[in-house]
């Protein structure tokens, strides 16, 4: 105790206490720390490094917005593709981008077209796509000719876009040549052999029918063949390729004219001696045969193979004889 009476304690509870002025500080005692290789002190410095500055980052205004927009859009797209809504999505952006363009004044106020026969002014301007809403400009010319050859009548389409208002489209149309019989129906068909219509009106009833799987190809080359002979070509009702190798010609009297598969000229010159000579093609017969080179074989109808089958017989000797 001092001379007060009061204890001689030192307040701190242990506490570490200042030297007293003009003393010496206690060397504190070293705490033992475990000591760790370079490579590991080193990361963990980079980490502490790094990781201070991520945290310090600042953050973008609008980050959350821009997010959100995305998400929404993402989930737009999503359902637009599942439920088949992009030809719809698309067609009515096109009407906003064309509206624009007409205000601008780039509406098409005059089309001009050319070549069209079989194909009226409605069917041409719907295929190339062209409504009353379409803008010349965002008018894509190719690919209005690209869809207008789609069409099996049109062969060529030509689209040209006169600014600032005017379009001009022109058709070169194919030709109907003949009629093309196939598993029992019948279409209409150009030179080349393709289908033009797949059904007979009646202003096409007079074209030369061919039939046959592969006809429609082959029938240009043969018809103009069968052109050489107008006499044998007016007794025509159809042509028929048999087995895409040769073809047969049924008249219009029933008869069957079986022709070679080469030299088919050849043998359409011998029928038409034939029937100047004999009137081969008006007896009664059902078929010629004139697929072997040095002969013809003729099939009579049944009506005359009887009679001459009974011309054949031997007459009966009459009885009885000079008294």
């Amino acid at each position: 105790m001092d001379g007060r009476g009061r204890l001689a304690e030192p307040v701190t509870d242990g506490a570490e206490t200042r030297p007293a002025a003009g003393t010496a500080p206690e060397p504190r005692r070293a705490r033992k720390r475990p000591r760790l290789g370079r490579g590991r002190t080193r990361v963990r410095r980079l980490a502490r490094r790094w990781s201070g500055r991520l945290i310090d980052l600042p953050i973008p205004r609008g980050v959350g917005i821009a997010a959100v927009i995305l998400f929404v859009l993402a989930a737009a797209g999503y359902g637009a593709v599942r439920g088949d809504h992009l030809a719809t999505i698309g067609a009515e952006l096109a009407d906003v981008r064309d509206a624009a363009a007409n205000a601008a004044g780039f509406r098409i106020t005059s089309i001009a077209l050319a070549g069209g026969k079989q194909v009226t002014r409605e069917e041409i301007l719907t295929t190339a796509g062209v409504t009353g809403r379409t803008s010349l400009l965002f008018l894509d010319a190719s690919s209005a000719r690209a869809r207008l050859k789609t069409n099996p009548w049109i062969a060529e389409a030509t689209v040209l876009k006169l600014y600032p208002g005017r379009l001009h489209i022109e058709v070169t149309e194919r030709q109907a040549f003949a009629l093309w019989q196939k598993d029992g129906k019948v279409a209409v068909i150009s030179s080349d052999g393709s289908v033009v219509e797949p059904y007979v009106a009646r202003r096409f009833a007079a074209l030369p029918l061919v039939v046959g799987a592969g006809a429609e190809t082959g029938a240009k080359d043969f018809l103009a063949l069968i052109e050489k002979y107008p006499l044998l070509r007016d007794q025509v009702r159809a042509s028929v390729l048999v087995a895409g190798r040769r073809w047969n010609l049924k008249l219009k009297n029933g008869i069957d004219v079986r022709l070679p598969e080469t030299e088919i000229e050849q043998a359409l010159d011998a029928l038409v001696q034939l029937d100047r000579d004999k009137k081969l093609l008006t007896r009664d017969i059902t078929a010629i045969d004139l697929r072997l080179p040095d002969r013809v074989t003729v099939k009579l109808s049944n009506e005359a193979a009887q009679a001459r089958e009974d011309a054949l017989k031997p007459k009966p000797k009459r009885k009885g004889g000079d008294a």
